[in-house]
């Protein structure tokens, strides 16, 4: 008798089955075109939406679901399985953009912003990252100074997922002193007057994931569109990181997964030696070895998902959490495409595409090094 997760309910488990057959239906067969390609149709974000994806974990009034944390890692992890790390970036990415409109946004603001989001009809962006800035979130230099009923934003960012086709983008910009203390979030239009973005299409990874630069050259934003108070940007940045961390995570290892169940699923077809290739010793140590790897990951992240549901906020386990998830992917990765050998390093396999992605998930969100860091201080090392 199989022993249920503490973790997981009736409902959690109706709505994996959903998400799995959308993702089987309407991503599979059409992923590695679309990964070619270097995008995907508009269409999906309103298909997801349609099957409770997109508004997943956001309040009712602005045409969200309210869930907890456990659907949100099954939605990353069952989005994984399709292998496609830029698809899930992109089509997700209103996960990071739309959180500080919701806590900190007028409510004007989030009625007229949020349920096109929701609704699959409209895209959400972040834009925090600089040319010159990388992890230094403190050193961001794109201003907005107020002038009466607007703020004139001028400058850049840059590696922007979601960055040219997004309708609206949740904007770092510096508003007063040098450092945390001067930093302000806006929501800024796409069609605001004086804004431009330039594609970003030379990538190892992520090739459907739409990622740009964006300029902003005396773009007038009204005072309305400004999240909370000026001056405290840096907190709702360093809070919406900690959820992006956790789906980030969650993907990971739901892309570790994907790698094992795909090298399981060639091992045991793939004749050497007069036998299977799972029948030899070192091929069953190397799945034993992903499949002990990916439980420990996903245990770990299921602990700190029940943590932060009480109430907790374990910021250095998040950000171990972090580093440990992309190390188990990129663990799996390599030992799948190992294992399929040369039919590991034609472009085709989920196990190809995602070791291409494991560099990106290492380093974004918060890289391998500022995350050993930041929890190190947390801990009191």
């Amino acid at each position: 008798m199989s022993i249920s997760s503490p973790f997981y309910t009736a409902e959690h488990e109706a709505f994996r089955d959903s998400v799995r057959t959308f993702v089987r239906k309407e991503i599979e067969p059409f992923v590695t075109e679309w990964d070619e390609a270097g995008t995907f149709p508009r269409e999906l974000y309103r298909k997801a939406a349609d099957i409770g994806l997109i508004p997943l974990g956001y309040p009712e009034q602005y045409g969200g679901i309210e869930a907890d944390l456990f659907y949100m890692i099954i939605a990353a992890q069952e989005l994984a399985m399709a292998g496609c790390g830029g698809l899930s970036a992109s089509l997700m990415s209103h996960g990071i953009g739309t959180p500080p409109i919701v806590k900190y946004g007028s409510e004007e603001l989030k009625q007229r912003v949020l349920p096109p989001i929701y609704s699959g009809e409209a895209i959400s962006a972040l834009a925090i990252t600089e040319p010159g800035g990388g992890s230094d979130v403190a050193a961001l230099r794109t201003t907005a100074r107020r002038d009466g009923d607007h703020y004139v934003v001028n400058g850049s960012k840059t590696f922007i997922t979601s960055g040219m086709r997004a309708d609206t983008y949740t904007v770092a910009v510096r508003t007063g002193e040098a450092g945390h203390r001067g930093i302000s979030l806006l929501v800024i239009d796409r069609d605001t007057p004086g804004f431009t973005r330039t594609p970003l299409d030379r990538k190892m990874g992520w090739w459907c994931s739409d990622t740009a630069t964006l300029y902003f050259d005396d773009c007038r934003v009204p005072a309305g569109n400004l999240l909370g108070e000026e001056n405290q940007g840096s907190k709702m940045i360093m809070n919406n990181f900690n959820f992006e961390r956790i789906f980030m995570a969650a993907g990971c290892v739901g892309f570790a997964r994907a790698c094992y169940e795909e090298t399981v699923e060639y091992a045991r077809q793939r004749q050497t030696f007069g036998k299977s290739l799972i029948e030899h010793q070192v091929i069953r140590h190397k799945l034993a070895d992903m499949y002990m790897k990916i439980e420990a990951s996903q245990a770990y992240l299921e602990k700190l998902a029940w943590q932060i549901e009480q109430g907790d906020n374990p910021v250095a386990d998040v950000c171990l959490l972090k580093n440990q998830s992309t190390l188990t992917m990129e663990y799996c990765a390599r030992e799948a495409v190992q294992t399929l050998g040369g039919a590991g390093y034609l472009r085709g396999p989920k196990s190809e595409r995602i070791y291409r992605e494991v560099r990106v998930n290492a380093i974004g969100g918060g890289a391998e090094e500022i995350m050993r860091d930041l929890a190190s201080r947390q801990l009191g090392l």
